[in-house]
């Protein structure tokens, strides 16, 4: 996408508008501004530039695609490494009360700025995303600075759908890492049954080996296998059973080696499961 002309710096801190103000800037030999806060959202996309976002004390080390999302009332400033490479960036200032506005329309509006108060700061996106944030951002100046027809109406609908499209792919971001997590935590807890099937296992006892919950325990097995932890451990108890059988171990030493109790529970089981005897079954794969 090719570069844009970027405004002059405004070292004005404070916004003009009671609803928003957005910039796009382009500087060479840029000098950081001081620590200091607003009573105002600021949402900066960082697109070029050597540069640190420090956030209440702590600094950021930026890389393009970066969205930050600044609450009011925190200090902050952005330190340059190089004056001399270009930084570029667009900076949106957005009052509590329009956030108010938008959040009486849906609450989605407000998911990420929310965060921000709660102290989520700083995202990253891939270049396909940030792309796309930054044509909004640039179709959203063009209204702007333009003198057309429905120019209201048309920029508040460049904003809502920026702000949702943000809040989105932080959304969904977050939903593929959680899923990562789940399914890392998810395949630890089952490579532990496998290697356990021969011992005591329950859902209070899988709950005390990890720290988990029984709940997320319950809600981490339906989510992957589909499958209660009961129905998942007797599975692999079953399957287990068949393969010691077929290896020539009598079925009467089988079901007692991989964790079954009684001989009637297994049976039934076993029939439940595969539709036959075990006897039966030994018949069938007999060598």
């Amino acid at each position: 996408m090719p570069k844009r002309q970027g405004s002059k710096f405004n070292t004005r801190q404070y916004m003009l508008s009671e609803d928003y103000e957005v910039f796009y800037y382009s500087d060479t030999h840029f000098h950081s501004v001081g620590s200091h806060s607003h009573d105002y959202y600021e949402l900066y996309f960082f697109e070029e530039g050597a540069v640190s976002m420090e956030i209440d004390g702590r600094a950021y080390p930026l890389r393009p695609g970066d969205v930050i999302v600044i609450p009011p009332g925190m200090d902050h400033r952005a330190i340059l490494s190089d004056p001399e490479k270009p930084y570029r960036r667009f900076v949106f200032w957005q009052s509590k009360a329009f956030l108010q506005a938008q959040e009486a329309r849906a609450p989605e509006y407000g998911y990420l700025l929310r965060r921000a108060d709660r102290g989520r700061y700083v995202y990253h996106f891939d270049l396909p995303t940030f792309n796309a944030l930054r044509t909004r951002l640039f179709t959203l100046l063009d209204e702007i600075h333009a003198d057309r027809f429905a120019k209201g109406p048309m920029i508040d609908l460049c904003i809502s759908d920026l702000l949702l499209f943000l809040s989105r792919a932080v959304h969904e971001q977050e939903q593929r890492r959680n899923r990562k997590e789940l399914l890392s935590r998810y395949e630890a807890i089952t490579h532990y049954v496998d290697e356990h099937l021969d011992e005591p296992l329950s859902l209070d006892a899988l709950a005390r080996q990890f720290y988990l919950s029984k709940y997320y325990l319950v809600h981490l097995f339906r989510e992957n296998s589909g499958l209660s932890v009961h129905q998942y451990i007797l599975k692999k108890r079953l399957a287990a059973c068949c393969d010691a059988i077929q290896g020539g171990v009598p079925v009467g030493e089988a079901y007692r080696q991989w964790g079954f109790g009684d001989y009637s529970a297994f049976y039934r089981a076993f029939r439940k499961e595969y539709g036959m005897s075990p006897s039966a079954y030994l018949e069938l794969h007999a060598p």
